[in-house]
């Protein structure tokens, strides 16, 4: 029985997946965002569940990546084409750029299912991340519609998501070998500022966040880099 229970939660991640889709495509894209932090946690949970009851499987790694392909792959790409749509240049085809995220978070889950670097770590940023930011932007665009109005813009943000999903740039996992600060301290850093950056700011923090997250990384692996050189030495 108790390996169906990571399974179970992937299906749940799926599931939120397709409700937040629904709503995507009705234009309600705030609602769209509460679903995607919800497929969020249950991804989460799927994997500390198959990791404490010690049920890891290939059908629960592939099902993983299908789940997260609706989710943090389809979801994201129908919010930038509903943006797109309403941005200030009209155009029959130019939202259809928006699905450019979803087929860059495909290559994404496939590098990732057949790289045996990514055991531990992440090379290019992870699809949940990418997705948690691309639903921030409705948020923003209440307080701000100009900036995120602008039809640039987002095309913009298409192309650096697209870039960063199958970039060669090494992200930390936030997932915990133990909990001692000397081994995850940036980690620990980053909830941290995150945590108040997301307090203050709520949805609008999360460019923030993806910034900071990119940067640690970035500053993690060169010290790390740095260590494994001197200590070959």
């Amino acid at each position: 029985m108790k390996r169906h229970i990571p399974n179970a939660i992937t299906c749940a991640n799926l599931f939120s997946g397709c409700i937040g889709i629904v709503f995507a495509f009705k234009g309600d894209l705030q609602t769209a965002a509460y679903f995607v932090i919800l497929s969020g946690i249950f991804d989460f949970f799927d994997g500390m569940a198959a990791r404490l009851l010690n049920v890891k499987s290939a059908i629960g790694k592939d099902l993983d990546s299908l789940a997260d392909m609706v989710s943090f792959g389809f979801l994201p790409g129908v919010i930038m084409f509903q943006l797109l749509k309403a941005s200030d240049y009209t155009s029959e085809y130019l939202p259809y750029l928006g699905f450019f995220i979803t087929v860059f978070s495909a290559l994404r889950l496939a590098k990732f299912n057949n790289d045996e670097r990514q055991t531990e770590d992440f090379i290019g940023l992870n699809t949940p991340m990418n997705t948690l930011f691309i639903c921030s932007l409705p948020f923003i665009s209440m307080d701000y519609p100009q900036v995120i109005g602008s039809t640039m813009l987002l095309v913009a943000i298409t192309a650096i998501s697209s870039f960063l999903l199958i970039s060669e740039i090494k992200i930390f996992s936030l997932k915990f070998s133990d909990l001692s600060w000397a081994k995850n301290k940036l980690k620990f850093i980053f909830l941290m500022i995150s945590a108040v950056l997301i307090a203050v700011l709520h949805f609008a923090a999360l460019p923030f966040v993806l910034v900071l997250y990119i940067s640690l990384s970035i500053l993690h692996f060169r010290g790390a880099g740095r260590s494994n050189i001197i200590s070959s030495k």
